[in-house]
């Protein structure tokens, strides 16, 4: 079984849900975010999804956006992040890696070269952000064909028909925006997700993750009351943007944010 699907067996038995959470590889800088990482793995996250910095994060709202920023800022590389995943996988053989990046990130350095490079480092999963799955035909016999699982957004707009052909291209689980727009931190959970949600429930057996504002315990505990996962980032991300002169409290703050958070997936 793969690790995936290993932890929402996992999640099950143990009566709870999976807590996923993001970070930006390489914010502010490798070494810092060496220490980040090992922090929020100590702490509760039972899914680990890595941003990989780009210059132009269409999807990402401010804080994500200053977090890549501030990694390619600092030098930043691709084989920084691979090293950066590697290092992870060495603190943690059995938590899931998703990477989470544009296609043009992908494409631009050969698509199967890029894949078996993830792979050996320790990747489980690809979330290409804007690539629908509708146009993804190369891309998915790639990942097939060298065993990258696959992860695709199902967006409020995402209309009935399409759900379906969504779902059978995410081979490692279907991720739901649950609001329209950017990433970034929201006071409330919007009132239709528990129906967008059962819908797409209706059209796979796939687990289902839901992410975009969630930034409170008590959202964390409403999304995994109906959801098979929890995406937290920009709350996260925000920690460590507010202690960049103080790594101490950088990391007590993420430990004691994250302990608080995953608690929310425990039913």
């Amino acid at each position: 079984m793969d690790r995936i699907a290993a932890e929402f067996s996992r999640a099950k038995d143990e009566n709870r849900k999976s807590f996923i959470a993001y970070l930006c590889a390489g914010d502010p800088n490798y070494e810092t975010s060496l220490k980040v990482t090992q922090v929020v793995l100590e702490s509760g996250v039972h899914i680990l999804e890595f941003g990989v910095p780009f210059s132009d994060p269409l999807a990402d709202g401010w804080t994500n956006q200053c977090a890549a920023k501030r990694a390619l800022d600092s030098g930043i590389t691709k084989k920084d992040v691979l090293n950066l995943i590697r290092a992870s996988r060495v603190l943690s053989a059995k938590v899931p890696i998703v990477l989470y990046a544009y296609y043009n990130q992908i494409f631009s350095q050969g698509t199967e070269n890029y894949l078996n490079d993830c792979l050996e480092a320790g990747v489980d999963a690809i979330l290409a952000l804007d690539l629908p799955p509708m146009e993804a035909e190369d891309y998915l016999a790639t990942c097939e064909r060298v065993g990258m699982k696959t992860v695709f957004i199902v967006a409020p707009t995402t209309p009935g028909n399409r759900i379906c052909e969504i779902a059978k291209a995410s081979t490692g689980f279907v991720y739901y925006v649950s609001r329209e727009g950017v990433t970034g931190v929201r006071d409330s959970l919007e009132t239709s997700l528990p129906r967008k949600l059962k819908t797409i429930q209706e059209n796979t057996s796939k687990p289902v993750v839901v992410g975009f504002g969630i930034s409170k315990p008590s959202q964390v505990r409403e999304v995994a009351e109906i959801a098979d996962g929890v995406v937290v980032g920009s709350a996260i991300v925000n920690v460590i943007a507010d202690h960049l002169d103080d790594e101490e409290a950088m990391l007590s703050g993420l430990r004691n944010s994250v302990r608080e958070l995953s608690e929310g997936v425990l039913l």
